[in-house]
């Protein structure tokens, strides 16, 4: 008993997900009545868009917006995330065509309603549609992209006002503490839903599903690992960071974030350890958390990965125009994702749903989600390690390699 209680909610996952594979190995017919547990866990993880958004984004945006003082570092910041998002989304697409790892998967649920063809949606389409006529039944549609925009702008203007808006952004606050809490019980629910999405998964498909969800896994780490080496390495050979104590500062909360599937867990040893590699207070305390809602790189990369995974198992042809429109609304909609276990399925339903996509991709990526959650986090977490240095030495911050031995000392 005494064992069981120290399992982690990532062992538990791990044992729900080998639990799942032999039901749908050796009980496939049982295995496929388990569809309505692993559907009710997608519910819940709808049910947790709009006041996840609602919080995070208005009370970031209005927090983080002292622009006379910090308006220097924020442009540079945002800058950099924005290069860098940007970058992960187009690497997380290059792989996924190159590698097709949604071959060979049938989504047999639903399938028959669905087009064979993605639906062309041009980029003035997804602007027009981007800003919401009412903000209510934007709520209701779950429709991601016009909630981000507009709570964005809501975020902004209070800002704007400052003292008199307050009690809104305080509101705000509550709404984004108690929703990261609703989201951690509904986490508690994911090695049933885990479990019962890949038995079903196995019992519909058969064994050999395993194959082609295991090329997404390996698809996704490969991708992670190129982003890591290319972009993060060269931003931070770019901005003359000493790599030996960088790394030690990033030992412990990369292994932390990969270890739990929560960057958030990692946060105060992050922030503690860039302090130490003389990165100044008051940019480790602005550019580190307001990367948690604006530079998710790992989770970003993971969003068009996934999401033309789903495409290619269910036979939707994606153009490439309509590719890199999905791209430049990823763009968008990963502000803000939660950096909280598997929040990621929060906006990939939402970017589903947009293109036409089958929601059903989601179970099927469920099942394996788990492995690739703990890879998207850590890499999120280092991303935003990495522009905290880089935007520190942009600033003309100077960080001695000698700081590598005192970190050692520490750990």
């Amino acid at each position: 008993m005494q064992l069981l209680k120290k399992l982690s909610l990532t062992s538990w996952i791990f044992i729900a997900l080998v639990a799942g594979i032999l039901i749908g190995v050796f009980f496939p017919a049982f295995a496929v009545q388990l569809a309505p547990v692993s559907n009710i866990f997608l519910r819940l993880i709808k049910s947790i868009v709009g006041p996840l958004l609602f919080g995070t984004l208005i009370y970031g945006i209005s927090s983080a917006g002292e622009l006379k003082t910090m308006g220097r570092i924020a442009l540079k910041a945002i800058t950099y995330f924005e290069i860098a998002t940007t970058l992960a989304l187009v690497i997380g697409l290059v792989m996924v065509n190159l590698f097709q790892p949604g071959n060979g998967i049938k989504i047999t649920e639903s399938t028959a309603a669905l087009p064979t063809l993605a639906k062309p949606v041009s980029l003035s389409q997804v602007l027009e549609h981007a800003v919401p006529a009412n903000i209510f039944e934007a709520l209701g549609a779950n429709d991601v992209l016009q909630m981000v925009v507009f709570f964005f702008l809501f975020g902004a203007a209070c800002a704007a006002i400052g003292k008199k808006a307050q009690p809104v952004v305080e509101f705000a606050g509550s709404v984004a503490e108690i929703m990261f809490r609703y989201t951690k019980y509904v986490m508690y629910l994911a090695p049933f839903g885990v479990g019962a999405a890949i038995a079903v998964t196995i019992g519909k498909n058969g064994p050999k599903v395993l194959f082609s969800l295991g090329k997404l896994v390996g698809t996704l780490y490969l991708a992670q690992g190129l982003f890591v080496v290319l972009v993060l390495g060269s931003a931070l050979t770019i901005a003359r960071v000493p790599l030996a104590a960088f790394i030690k500062a990033a030992r412990q909360p990369f292994v932390l974030a990969f270890s739990t599937a929560s960057s958030e867990a990692a946060l105060p040893l992050a922030l503690e350890n860039m302090e130490r590699l003389g990165i100044p207070k008051h940019i480790v305390g602005f550019v580190l958390p307001t990367g948690y809602s604006f530079n998710l790189d790992g989770s970003t990369l993971y969003l068009s990965l996934a999401s033309m995974f789903v495409a290619q198992a269910a036979g939707v042809n994606m153009p490439l125009g309509t590719q890199i429109t999905m791209m430049l609304t990823l763009m968008l909609t990963s502000k803000g994702v939660a950096a909280v276990p598997r929040a990621s399925l929060v906006i990939l339903a939402g970017t589903l749903g947009s293109f036409h996509l089958p929601l059903e991709g989601i179970s099927l990526i469920l099942g394996v989600d788990a492995l690739m959650d703990m890879c998207r986090t850590s890499v999120n977490l280092l991303g935003n390690c990495v522009a905290t240095a880089v935007v520190a030495r942009w600033e003309g911050v100077t960080i001695s390699a000698n700081t590598a031995k005192e970190l050692e000392t520490v750990a």
